[in-house]
């Protein structure tokens, strides 16, 4: 299995325990990543310039379609945005027409087909749950998980392909080949609450909280997240804005690709572990639970 490896902007630079514990994960079961030097998905000017976010992903496809590759990415907001301009592609020839003009100005062309995978995607259905279960040294058996979602995979379905949205049930079959329970619990599908970071703090903080309170009501030692924006919401600013608040350390949020790599008995330092904010039981992933 070979892809074009499509990290986004926000890995790199703010989740790197992200990058390195997907690479770590693909190497281990022989998912072969490829660098390839792409541009930005275009997401952010999506709303400011549609033709300029969806030429900045159709480059991305032209780039991977001269690598002869599907893309694959981990980060959810630029795998629908990268499904999004597809789409839009596909339903307007005059907006393909103006950028294959563009991308021709680099020796570039707009790909028949635009493939692009989300690591879930991976993991469920190119690897698959008996290779999961088969590889996984130290199996979670006992480990509760509240998988969380996000938004820009699964909607708008039509578009994204991804899963049922409604009703989505990858994350639950990968966890669960890993050993992992996976617990069942109101919010799984709901906001995380990041998009209103540096708009409105104090909602963004109650959805936060309530995702995280609907979770330990379901009994989940863990949250399991695979989207950059859903990670940085439940670590990164739980830990800045709320260090005194009794639901700081509720429910550690976990990335999917860590989770796999210790279930895998992958080391803490490749998985980026230490790196998360919010203080993790080790016991947890070590399979001493009550």
């Amino acid at each position: 299995m070979r892809y074009a490896y499509f990290p986004g902007c926000k890995i790199p630079h703010h989740l790197p325990q992200y990058g390195d514990s997907v690479r770590a994960v693909c190497r281990a079961l022989d998912v072969e990543l490829v660098d390839i030097e792409f541009n930005c998905c275009g997401y952010p000017v999506r709303n400011e310039s549609e033709p300029a976010s969806v030429f900045s992903a159709a480059r991305n496809f032209a780039l991977a379609e001269r690598a002869g590759l599907g893309i694959m990415t981990p980060c959810k907001c630029c795998f629908g945005n990268l499904k999004y301009a597809a789409s839009r592609l596909h339903e307007s020839p005059e907006l393909a027409g103006e950028v294959e003009r563009l991308l021709a100005r680099e020796g570039l062309a707009l790909p028949q087909r635009m493939e692009v995978r989300h690591l879930l995607t991976v993991l469920d259905r190119d690897v698959g749950a008996q290779t999961l279960a088969e590889r996984a040294t130290l199996p979670l058996y006992g480990v509760k998980v509240a998988c969380h979602y996000g938004c820009h995979a699964l909607r708008p379905g039509k578009v994204t392909g991804f899963d049922d949205p409604l009703a989505p049930t990858v994350f639950e079959r990968v966890v669960a080949a890993l050993g992992a329970e996976t617990v069942d619990w109101a919010l799984r599908l709901e906001c995380c609450g990041h998009p209103l970071r540096g708009r409105d703090e104090v909602i963004s903080e109650s959805i936060m909280r309530r995702k995280l309170e609907s979770a330990a009501g379901a009994g989940a030692h863990i949250l399991a997240t695979a989207c950059t924006y859903c990670q940085l919401q439940f670590d990164v600013e739980r830990d800045r804005h709320s260090f005194n608040s009794p639901w700081r350390a509720m429910v550690p949020a976990v990335l999917v690709s860590q989770l796999v790599g210790a279930a895998l008995g992958l080391e803490e330092k490749r998985l980026g572990l230490t790196r998360n904010r919010i203080p993790w039981s080790k016991s947890v992933l070590s399979n001493d639970v009550s």
